[in-house]
């Protein structure tokens, strides 16, 4: 089936520093495969207010947000639903005739993989990272009922500032850490990264865990993931974060919540 574009069809699109392919493949293959008039294409800027009233004035269905704009998008936006007011950091604006209304997908894909995977309520948390991605695990982890956390940040003001919000304490290392679910949400372990060999939790730490989520997206066999599923240890993948968050922005394009095979077929097209 091929994609014909006409005055009608609906633009969607993606704003990041480093624009990527996962999401174009991954919206246009369900818009092709759905009959939908919509096409997604990823762009980066150097102007986000004047992106963003681009996406305003144009009447761009939706557009995502990826890092650095995440925060700052919030003062150009018109609305703020729960997930993103949760965390103060949006991934997903959905533009209704020129009112902005922002969400953000990563935290509600969170939520939704920490009860599909049955990690318990009680589980101590250890949380690597402090940045916009981690702000909507944290908030997903600590509005969901986990009490017991760590969050392990080189940034003080920032690790304590998302600790402080969810009740858990800070650290600035991961030596001798404990806790039955590391999350790792900073790029150690991505593809192309200077650290993409490495691991972002001791090998001590995995082997205490329980259940071991790493974010990073790309590869989907990280370091983490490998070490986990070596000690057999239940994993949360990164790419599993992406494409649930990815659907939930479609249902919000589009309206349409495509059948969960067909979802797969476009995270192995996209992946591909």
């Amino acid at each position: 089936m091929t994609t014909r574009i006409s005055k009608d069809t609906r633009l969607c699109m993606s704003l990041a520093a480093r624009p990527g392919n996962f999401g174009t493949r991954f919206h246009n293959f369900l818009f092709r495969e759905l009959g939908l008039d919509y096409l997604y294409k990823a762009f980066t800027t150097t102007d986000l207010p004047a992106a963003i009233g681009g996406v305003r004035a144009l009447g761009i269905r939706g557009c995502a947000i990826s890092m650095p704009f995440k925060e700052d998008v919030i003062a150009l936006v018109d609305e703020l639903d729960p997930s993103a007011a949760a965390v103060r950091s949006v991934n997903t604006i959905v533009n209704d005739d020129g009112v902005l209304r922002a969400c953000n997908t990563d935290y509600l894909a969170v939520a939704q993989l920490l009860e599909a995977h049955g990690v318990p309520l009680d589980a101590t948390v250890a949380l690597r990272g402090s940045g916009g991605m981690a702000k909507a695990v944290a908030g997903a982890l600590g509005d969901a009922g986990y009490r017991s956390g760590t969050v392990v940040a080189r940034n003080e003001a920032a690790g304590r500032a998302l600790a402080e919000a969810q009740g858990w304490s800070w650290r600035s290392g991961v030596g001798g850490l404990r806790a039955d679910l590391i999350v790792n949400v900073t790029p150690i372990g991505m593809r192309g990264g200077p650290e993409a060999e490495d691991l972002s939790f001791e090998p001590a730490t995995v082997e205490a865990a329980t259940t071991v989520f790493d974010v990073v997206a790309l590869p989907v066999e990280t370091p983490l993931v490998k070490r986990a599923r070596a000690l057999g240890r239940q994993v949360i993948s990164g790419h599993e974060v992406l494409v649930r968050q990815g659907l939930e922005q479609f249902v919000r394009y589009t309206g349409v919540r495509p059948e969960r095979e067909l979802v797969e077929r476009a995270a192995a097209q996209a992946r591909d």
